[in-house]
């Protein structure tokens, strides 16, 4: 029996290429302000409490932070009081979004996925890879698919070894 020398990688000499969406995963600090906390009886924004918290409270804390503001209980909160948040927050955090921690990154990795530059997937095949240690939201696969879509030959999910395709332009 001959024992084979050359050991040949089809995958590599294919011309796939593979894009991991972790890539663009928004780097800094995600937190999130939780307006139940200035709430009377966890019901209640009281105006004149609200405004002299919003006055002392340090918001330089919140420097170069992603920032989430909402409000995890039931109470009805006036929209101007998260306008009134947005505006102390605005002059150090990086972002300012209402929603929680999931919406806040749903967001960053739209505006990432935004700026990307498809040109370089231009008639190219393409495995958005679909395994790894990152979370990654749905979101973000459907935006990038959507953009790449206009460009590529073919998009694939997985891994270039093991791939469910998605889009071929015909």
């Amino acid at each position: 029996m001959d024992i084979q020398t050359d050991i040949v990688n089809k995958v590599a000499q294919s011309g796939i290429i593979t894009v991991d969406l972790a890539k663009f995963k928004p780097t800094g600090e995600l937190v999130e302000y939780d307006i139940k906390d200035n709430l009377f009886h966890g019901l209640i924004l009281k105006e004149k409490d609200f405004r002299d918290f919003i006055k002392t409270h340090d918001w330089s804390a919140y420097a170069g932070k992603h920032v989430a503001i909402t409000c995890s209980t039931d109470a009805i909160v006036q929209t101007w009081a998260y306008m009134l948040l947005a505006t102390k927050l605005e002059p150090f955090a990086k972002t300012v979004v209402f929603g929680d921690l999931v919406e806040l990154e749903r967001i960053l990795y739209a505006q990432t996925i935004a700026e990307i530059d498809m040109s370089e997937y231009t008639d190219q095949r393409v495995v958005v890879k679909g395994c790894g240690d990152i979370k990654i939201p749905e979101s973000a696969f459907v935006q990038f698919t959507t953009a790449l879509a206009k460009v590529a030959k073919s998009i694939m999910y997985g891994e270039p070894c093991s791939t469910v395709p998605v889009f071929k332009r015909k």
